[in-house]
């Protein structure tokens, strides 16, 4: 979703996000208002942009799909898998990362949609409703960040290879692993049933396709006009098209989510309070892993923050090919999207306020 942002060895000036990645929230915020708009406005409109599938009964919403790639080939273009070469030099920062994202992340996430949308919160949402946000935070969840990771390793001095390593690794697995797990916790916490098809299909249009494009267009253009020119000349110019995806997308969603909305509006609220909660604690759960293995913190760092963030171009696209563009699992990944930076942002200010925990870099 953004582009990688170049780390020097020691902070020379403060660090910051660009004005897209530090206003994000509000961002999403107007998309939400102008898509509320728009779906209350123009509802023949938005049942036409809906009715765009795939094919009949797929519920992969043509236009939706085509933004989502908009934002994720150029995404997986950044990606250098010769890096996973670099693994065994410092494992234990990638074994944390890995324990964090896979065995824990998705697990806990699903206790603790259970938990608030099956009991705390059981007096404003139905069951259906609840079935529906469990389902979304999982799918969010159990799709770790990839892009915005380099940006929050920018921010906290992280080891920019070995993020690069963490990264490219966890998109490996996500071929394998993000499928099966989604469809075992959904089934185990909710009373929704997930297809296999429809999220092996969704795998295959959001993950191994854009992964294979973009990483046969970075090795083709690479070995045609270098390195240097592809990061610094040509990467960059993805970025306003990504952006551009990204916002009309959220608006198209919540142009099909209006008549949710508005009936519920503060359930917004209530599914972020899980994400939150969720949230710090695998960052915390990973720093804490970290700390206690000796692992220097420009990697500790980053670890942390991968097990915080979520891929959410994917989940979104996922919850909407499950259970539709106008469903509480859509909503429920798209309520991500708005807590994402003002809470990705605290945690690296947490990480930056106590690096003096760590070893020094090269220790370990």
């Amino acid at each position: 979703m953004s582009t990688i942002v170049e780390t020097a060895p020691h902070l020379a000036s403060p660090k910051r996000l660009s004005l897209f990645e530090r206003y994000l929230t509000l961002w999403v915020g107007l998309c939400m208002v102008a898509g509320i708009a728009v779906g209350k406005g123009a509802p023949f409109i938005v049942a036409w942009l809906r009715n765009l599938e795939f094919g009949h009964g797929s519920q992969v919403n043509f236009p939706i799909a085509v933004l989502i790639w908009l934002m994720i080939v150029p995404m997986m273009m950044k990606v250098d898998f010769a890096s996973i070469r670099r693994v065994g030099t410092k494992p234990h920062g990638l074994l944390v990362t890995l324990f964090v994202n896979w065995l824990v992340k998705p697990f806990s996430m699903a206790v603790f949609s259970w938990i608030f949308f099956r009991h705390v919160f059981s007096q404003w949402i139905t069951p259906a409703q609840a079935d529906q946000y469990i389902a979304g935070t999982i799918i969010l969840a159990a799709a770790p960040c990839t892009a915005m990771v380099f940006v929050w390793s920018h921010l906290t001095d992280g080891d920019p290879a070995y993020t690069l390593v963490q990264v490219s690794v966890n998109d490996l697995i996500m071929l394998f692993l993000f499928a099966p797990i989604v469809r075992f916790l959904v089934a185990g916490a909710s009373s929704l049933q997930v297809p296999m098809r429809v999220l092996l299909d969704s795998v295959l249009a959001f993950i191994v396709i854009p992964l294979v494009l973009g990483s046969g267009l970075r090795r083709w253009l690479i070995g045609k006009h270098g390195k240097d020119w592809f990061e610094q000349q040509l990467l960059p110019r993805f970025a306003p098209l990504t952006i551009s995806a990204l916002l009309v997308t959220l608006v198209l969603i919540f142009a099909f989510q209006a008549d949710n909305i508005t009936t519920s509006y503060f359930h917004v609220g209530l599914i972020a309070v899980p994400i939150l909660v969720q949230v710090y604690f695998n960052s915390g759960l990973a720093y804490g892993l970290m700390h206690l293995w000796k692992v220097p913190y420009n990697v500790a760092a980053p670890g942390a923050l991968i097990g915080a963030s979520n891929f959410f171009e994917l989940a979104v696209a996922t919850s909407i090919a499950l259970f539709g563009a106008g469903s509480g699992a859509a909503l429920a990944t798209v309520v991500g999207v708005l807590v994402e930076v003002p809470v990705m942002l605290s945690v690296c200010g947490v990480c930056n306020r106590t690096r003096g925990w760590f070893a020094k870099p090269g220790a370990a």
